[in-house]
C-alpha cells in the first residue's frame, strides 16, 4: 500500500527517526505529539492548558497538511505526566473537538524530556 510522510512547512527535525505524519489509503497517522518547538525545547514549562494547545495546534497543522481537517480526527490517544492536569487537558481538548467527539484513551506516564506533560498521537480519516 503506497503511502507518504506528512511535514507541515516548518517542522524542526524529530529527536528519533520518525515523521510527524503519514497518509496510507485515506487515514493520517499523526505521531506522537510533544510541546517542543521547531529545535526540540519544551514550550510552556508548568502549564499544562498551554502545552496542550501547543500540541493540538500542531496536530491541526499536520493533518491540515495532508487535507483533513480536525472534524476528521476518530482518536486519540493522550498521555499525560499527572492526573492533576487532567481537567486542564480536557477543557482545552473540547476546545478543538466541540461536536462529535473521537474516540480516546488517556495514560499517566512519564515523558522524554520532563518538562513535558503531555504527548498526544491522533488518527483522521481523511478518505482520499
Amino acid at each position: 500500500m503506497p503511502k507518504s510522510a506528512i511535514i507541515p512547512a516548518g517542522s524542526g527535525v524529530p529527536l528519533a527517526p520518525f515523521v510527524p505524519g503519514t497518509l496510507a489509503d485515506g487515514v493520517v497517522y499523526v505521531s506522537g505529539t510533544l510541546p517542543f518547538d521547531k529545535d526540540n525545547n519544551v514550550v510552556h514549562v508548568g502549564d499544562a492548558a498551554a502545552q496542550t494547545r501547543h500540541v493540538l495546534e500542531i496536530i491541526k497543522n499536520v493533518i491540515e497538511t495532508a487535507g483533513g481537517t480536525m472534524d476528521d480526527v476518530t482518536m486519540n490517544s493522550i498521555f499525560i505526566t499527572d492526573w492533576a492536569n487532567y481537567g486542564a487537558v480536557n477543557q482545552v481538548y473540547a476546545e478543538y473537538f466541540p461536536g462529535e467527539k473521537p474516540a480516546r484513551f488517556c495514560i499517566q506516564c512519564g515523558l522524554v524530556k520532563p518538562d513535558a506533560l503531555i504527548e498526544i498521537a491522533s488518527v483522521a480519516h481523511i478518505g482520499k
